[in-house]
């Protein structure tokens, strides 16, 4: 792929909102050298698998659902007062396991304060995130659920068309739970209902509405 990093950035480029590129016998170090020539670029996502590259161009609705997730999960943090650090697409790379992300959108929770003030997170001394997002509008994201559990992150939130999934890790496997663990009032109907909301009535009324639900639930606690 090396000879060839030119014309695949230029196909990168020219991709369409929501098209997939798949490569296979990708080295490692050229995984690494593709990740920092798209250092600069917005939205690109790359997943590396054991030689395996897929890169992914978001679509509008992938990129409406996420920050819709984004912002309840912001909104839920600060009406329970509970800390959160959010490093959005972070990279994750492994490469004892030659395997590597950028999830949707990733939240520390648990451990959010084992990485503030960690601007190069290495997961032979850090933690992973306590919470991975997930958007799959145009492309299967069910295969990244074993990269996710081979970096141990306790819990995925896999947003899919018909919709929200919540997994925890289970020693070494995900199980499907109704409810989030860091935040048990987000089951996969609550979470579901407002991000479909989201997309139909525009993501301000959805977040009223969401903050209203939660204030109501959390005056009953």
């Amino acid at each position: 792929m090396a000879t060839q990093t030119v014309n695949l950035l230029d196909s990168i480029e020219h991709m369409p909102s929501g098209g997939t590129l798949i490569l296979t016998d990708v080295s490692w170090d050229e995984y690494e050298q593709l990740v920092a020539d798209l250092e600069q670029w917005n939205g690109i996502r790359v997943t590396y698998d054991q030689g395996r590259l897929e890169i992914m161009s978001p679509s509008t609705k992938h990129e409406a659902a996420k920050e819709i997730i984004a912002r309840m999960t912001y909104m839920i943090s600060e009406e329970m007062d509970v800390a959160i650090e959010a490093l959005g697409s972070t990279t994750y790379k492994q490469k004892w396991l030659q395997r590597g992300l950028e999830p949707d959108c990733c939240f520390y929770v648990q451990n959010a304060d084992k990485i503030i003030g960690v601007m190069d997170i290495k997961l032979e001394n850090d933690p992973p995130p306590d919470i991975a997002v997930e958007v799959d509008v145009s492309h299967a994201s069910d295969t990244k659920l074993k990269i996710y559990a081979g970096m141990n992150v306790p819990e995925v939130w896999l947003y899919k068309r018909e919709g929200m999934r919540i997994y925890q890790l289970v020693e070494d496997r995900y199980v499907l739970i109704d409810a989030s663990v860091a935040f048990p009032l987000l089951t996969s109907e609550v979470l579901t209902r407002f991000v479909k909301q989201g997309l139909t009535d525009g993501q301000t009324a959805a977040l009223k509405s969401f903050r209203e639900w939660l204030l109501q639930h959390l005056s009953k606690d």
